[in-house]
């Protein structure tokens, strides 16, 4: 499994709140914060402005990201000011539908718009490396997949909002992978790292086994290079030794495991390579500073 799909694996819609809007110049929605938000141009082209960064031109096909708390507003130009704030009392007077908000005549842009309510220290490790605002535009032109999003939502059937949810998650997959590819997206290490013929394997094998009781010699077997080669060629790559890597990517999948109400500290123990619950708690609170029985009361209260 390789790094990006594991992190992927923290990001997935559970009734994710997806709205489709139609207007008519002049226009202008401002939106509220949500941790993740996916907007798209299904017909028409807009802009995305949010504080702190230029406007950014979304097109048919582009994909715009933007992560709380961050408030951001799609408008036919950068100069129209908003007429209609989604989060704000008597926004349901522009509500056509379920899922459908709009005013004009005939709609000249169709806009589609996915909020993501994530939480989670997996999740965390993939926003954390993302800007707070941008778009990544399409080499190919419009999205079929939006295109089955829009009329998904038009209907009334049984598993709509899994259909919806599993479409969102598709654009957000392809929206990252785009991202991370392109020479302007500033990866983070651990994505550079994935690409490398000796510190790739390493990486794939911890986040595919992270109970294992993996040596720095397990891992340069994998790699086929000498210990040495891979302690300095991983350290050098994602900015960490191996091992303490493997002790990160633990305590974070640790740290969503002991969010689930039906486990308790011996068992994330066992699943994250811990035998021994003293040696499990002494290394999370080093790592995450607080023992594992706060983190779960913290993570509950939220």
């Amino acid at each position: 499994m390789e790094a990006l799909t594991d992190l992927l694996r923290g990001i997935r819609a559970h009734g994710a709140l997806v709205c489709r809007s139609f207007a008519s110049p002049p226009w202008s929605l401002a939106f509220a914060a949500a941790p993740l938000t996916v907007a798209m141009a299904a017909r028409g082209d807009g802009w995305l402005i949010a504080e702190g960064h230029p406007p950014m031109k979304l097109r048919i096909g582009d994909i715009g990201l933007v992560r709380g708390p961050l408030r951001f507003v799609l408008a036919d130009d950068p100069a129209t000011p908003p007429q209609i704030d989604t989060s704000a009392p008597g926004c349901d007077q522009w509500q056509v539908g379920p899922r459908t908000y709009g005013w004009g005549t005939d709609g000249e842009a169709v806009l589609i718009t996915g909020c993501y309510d994530v939480e989670g220290s997996i999740s965390d490790r993939l926003l954390n490396a993302l800007p707070q605002a941008f778009v990544v535009p399409s080499t190919e032109g419009p999205c079929p997949t939006v295109d089955l999003l829009s009329a998904e939502i038009d209907k009334d059937q049984p598993g709509q909002e899994i259909v919806l949810d599993r479409l969102l998650d598709l654009l957000l997959v392809f929206a990252l992978r785009e991202w991370f590819d392109r020479p302007e997206a500033n990866p983070p290490a651990w994505y550079r790292a994935l690409g490398d013929p000796v510190v790739g394997p390493a990486l794939r094998a911890i986040h595919d086994e992270p109970a294992r009781a993996w040596t720095v010699g397990d891992l340069a077997a994998l790699a086929r290079v000498s210990r040495a080669a891979l302690a300095k060629r991983f350290t050098a790559q994602v900015g960490v030794p191996p091992l303490t890597y493997l002790t990160e990517w633990r305590m974070a999948v640790a740290a969503d495991l002991l969010t689930k109400p039906d486990t308790t500290i011996g068992s994330v123990a066992r699943a994250v390579g811990y035998t021994d619950g003293f040696a499990f708690s002494t290394a999370f609170k080093r790592v995450r500073g607080v023992r594992p029985s706060d983190h779960r009361v913290v993570a509950m209260r939220a």
